[in-house]
């Protein structure tokens, strides 16, 4: 296991109450039969030293590595953890390459890090409201996987591994925009959904897009609206065309092979919004992304109060009703729960 530097524990020093949440210890057993003991050793590691970790790019997440080569049947992870004044807390567990593990500790990207700085200037980032965020998105997401992992294990084994932070840098330094931090904590506890049947695990069967598919698709947006731009210049203003705007960065897709429409995060605004390629107006659904989450969460643990869509079961894939296939309405068998 790593930290950014091992020194010696006072033994006048007590040691911390270390949580393993029930969805976190359920998420990294897919990763291997020795994951829970490398764990159990990380636990008593972090009970002695709270702060062995170091700062992530998530406000109030420390990481650790564990290297899969010391523990038998297990990966090399990165385990992240909240730590309080009298507890710890583990929020996720993740597969890391032998690449990422190699690579030197930064506390924080460097242009992430001046964004950061100029936005608490200014007032607009808030690290103990981002804490939360990323406590909510966490907890969100591990709720639908877990019900994923039990119920519907074709969907659950669709869903991709989340992204290092290498590689969540490297989009954000493509699309040339801070990526909001309820996003950044999404894409690192999974990056994408391949889908089963060309359906999604979200509501209305859409897909969580690929970081491939989220750079392509941000590309052809901005050419749309740069098209538009060159008509705007001699358009009265309250008839010039917004199809796309920077800050708009698109997370969810009709399918995962289906790129025709789909949910955008204003990372301006916080909310989602509707896009399409055919250019129709954009259109606000007033959904934080954590609310989006949340709501598809408690309509897989609590169908019977499901108002938007209805979760049920094709064999072991989830699919939701609103957008069922008419062909296979008489194998679709309603969750309830």
């Amino acid at each position: 296991m790593r930290g950014p530097a091992f020194r010696p524990i006072s033994k006048e020093l007590q040691a911390v109450d270390v949580e393993l949440p029930p969805f976190v210890r359920e998420t990294a057993t897919q990763f291997g039969a020795g994951v829970p003991y490398a764990l159990k050793v990380l636990a008593g590691q972090l009970a002695d030293d709270p702060d062995m970790g170091r700062p992530s790019n998530l406000p109030g997440i420390l990481t650790v590595t564990v290297d899969g080569d010391l523990f038998e049947d297990c990966p090399a992870l990165a385990v992240g953890y909240i730590r309080e004044p009298d507890r710890i807390e583990i929020r996720y567990v993740n597969r890391i390459s032998f690449t990422e593990l190699a690579e030197p500790i930064e506390p924080i990207e460097p242009v992430a890090d001046a964004q950061d700085r100029g936005l608490r200037e200014e007032g607009l980032a808030d690290p103990a409201t981002d804490a939360v965020t990323v406590r909510e998105v966490a907890d969100a997401w591990q709720r639908i996987s877990g019900w994923l992992q039990r119920n519907a294990p074709d969907s659950y084994a669709a869903l991709r591994a989340g992204a290092g932070p290498a590689a969540i840098a490297a989009l954000e330094g493509d699309l040339g925009i801070r990526i909001p931090v309820e996003l950044h904590v999404l894409w690192l506890l999974t990056a994408g959904d391949g889908g089963v049947n060309g359906r999604g695990c979200l509501p209305g069967n859409w897909a969580l897009m690929t970081l491939d598919a989220v750079a392509a698709r941000y590309r052809l947006r901005m050419d749309s609206q740069d098209y538009e731009d060159t008509f705007n210049t001699d358009r009265p203003e309250d008839e010039r065309i917004t199809v796309w705007k920077a800050t708009w960065i698109p997370v969810v897709a009709l399918g995962p092979a289906d790129g025709t429409s789909g949910l955008y995060l204003d990372a301006a605004t916080g909310y989602l919004g509707r896009w399409s390629r055919y250019n129709e107006a954009p259109d606000e659904e007033l959904d934080t992304l954590v609310t989006y989450l949340e709501e598809a969460a408690d309509m897989l643990e609590a169908p019977a109060l499901a108002t938007r869509d209805k979760p049920g079961l094709i064999g072991g894939a989830l699919v939701w009703l609103s957008r069922i296939d008419p062909a296979q309405e008489d194998r679709w068998q309603p969750w309830t729960g």
